[in-house]
């Protein structure tokens, strides 16, 4: 079975009450607490797609009943398929990541290999200039990936770069785990020349984990299709 890609444009998702109310019923009690918790109700509604996304993977790719499926959290809050009862060859070795921002809620999934996602949209500091904000995150990117970023072109191109850059090094965190504590200059990463096309997936990024090539680890990056 091969992997999942799954993006669900939250931006143009509107529901009634009663879809919500729907929506609500259909995921566990303690997520749909927290999903409450968010002050805003754009992200709450992102919230909710993304771990609609993860029950309806569980669902239809592992066949586990929407009734039966019981999703956790590890302490580094990667979510889990936590249903003993469950076990299968369709249900075993399961890796799955979401992530939401901007527009979009994505989801990655694959049977035996690890797996992280992370999206971004590419928007101007809200209180700051460019160049402040980039010396400001001067310590999560090294040498080689700043000149990378400050050398696109213009301003908006340059945060393009930088958000490019911070979702790799994102989706590799959320892949492996480890959560805050690791050092994001660690991980270098090695964007390819060629343009990413809309609605294409570009695989030829290449990472260095501390100044040494990773052959076992493979990126995709995309970018979304204009409206």
């Amino acid at each position: 079975m091969g992997g999942v890609r799954w993006a669900f444009r939250c931006g143009s998702w509107t529901p009634s009450r009663s879809e919500w109310l729907l929506a609500a019923r259909c995921v566990q009690r303690e997520e749909k607490e927290r999903i409450g918790q968010f002050m805003f109700a754009k992200d709450a509604k992102s919230a909710m797609a993304g771990r609609l996304l993860l029950r309806r993977l569980v669902c239809d790719r592992m066949g586990v009943p929407w009734s039966d499926i019981r999703l956790e959290r590890s302490s580094r809050g990667k979510p889990y398929l936590a249903n003993p009862a469950c076990s299968s060859p369709e249900t075993m070795g399961w890796s799955f990541n979401i992530s939401h921002q901007g527009d979009y809620a994505v989801l990655a999934a694959e049977q035996g290999l690890q797996v992280g996602v992370d999206v971004m949209k590419t928007t101007m500091p809200g209180s700051t200039s460019v160049p402040e904000f980039f010396r400001i995150m001067t310590r999560q990117f090294t040498d080689c990936e700043w000149s990378v970023i400050r050398s696109a072109g213009s301003e908006w191109e340059q945060l393009t770069m930088f958000y490019r850059h911070w979702a790799l090094k994102e989706s590799f965190i959320k892949a492996i785990g480890t959560g805050l504590g690791f050092n994001l200059q660690r991980a270098e990463f090695h964007l390819s020349p060629e343009p990413i096309t809309e609605g294409k997936v570009c695989r030829r990024t290449t990472m260095h984990l501390d100044e040494e090539e990773e052959e076992v680890w493979a990126f995709e990056v995309s970018r979304e299709r204009k409206k």
